[in-house]
């Protein structure tokens, strides 16, 4: 009888007990530095086409991805990077998809941990390969024409032309060992059309990825 009267009153017990409740997710590094913390994400008010897309807001659709690879590298067959060094950092990525044929967006954050004067030059090294990769594009994909249209020393922006018209955005920040990749892409031969790339600066949209970084990983900007 004791037992069965102990058992009800366990059962009543783990009713009556507070429940645990999810942990908010944290925005910034730290603390969350083993994921891509929310605040990392440009704001998509400030993407091109949200006038017509209104594009859902990024943090909400990433998803962890190892051995991330940028969205030209899909797009023009590149070979693999030897030792690649984005095969042991934190990344995610998001992508907004539509219809065939209207612009589609995708959206990756690769991040390197620990010491910043090694993981930055890791970051670094990434981007002049990835840079250098997309330079030669043509060379693996014969069909595609690409063309930069801003190459600065941390900041990239290219066109590329073919079956596929892509607009690729790639920025990388040293002193918090990141690279954001931005890219929109469309059929080009789908009916109907999509509408017109507006008209506005590679800069905008590069200070658009590049600014929540700073927000995002805690004294890495001055």
């Amino acid at each position: 009888m004791r037992a069965m009267m102990a058992a009800v009153l366990l059962s009543c017990a783990l009713l009556l007990a507070p429940q645990p409740t999810a942990a908010a997710q944290p925005t910034t590094c730290p603390p969350t530095c083993d994921q891509i913390p929310a605040a990392a994400w440009p704001d998509t008010w400030s993407l091109p086409m949200d006038n017509v897309y209104h594009w859902p807001a990024l943090d909400a659709l990433a998803v962890p991805v190892r051995a991330p690879r940028f969205k030209f590298e899909e797009l023009c067959a590149s070979p693999p990077v030897p030792d690649d060094p984005r095969a042991y950092a934190v990344a995610a990525r998001a992508i907004a998809g539509q219809p065939d044929g209207q612009w589609q967006l995708q959206a990756q954050i690769v991040h390197w941990r620990g010491e910043t004067w090694r993981s930055g030059q890791l970051a670094a090294a990434a981007f002049d390969t990835a840079v250098a990769t997309l330079r030669a594009c043509q060379g693996s994909a014969p069909q595609l024409s690409p063309s930069i249209t801003t190459a600065e020393p941390n900041r990239l922006a290219a066109v590329l032309a073919g079956p596929v018209i892509a607009r690729q955005f790639l920025v990388v920040d040293p002193a918090n060992s990141t690279i954001a990749e931005l890219v929109f892409w469309r059929n080009a031969a789908a009916w109907p059309p999509a509408p017109a790339w507006p008209t506005l600066s590679d800069a905008q949209v590069l200070d658009a990825m590049s600014d929540p970084l700073c927000r995002a990983y805690l004294g890495s900007c001055g």
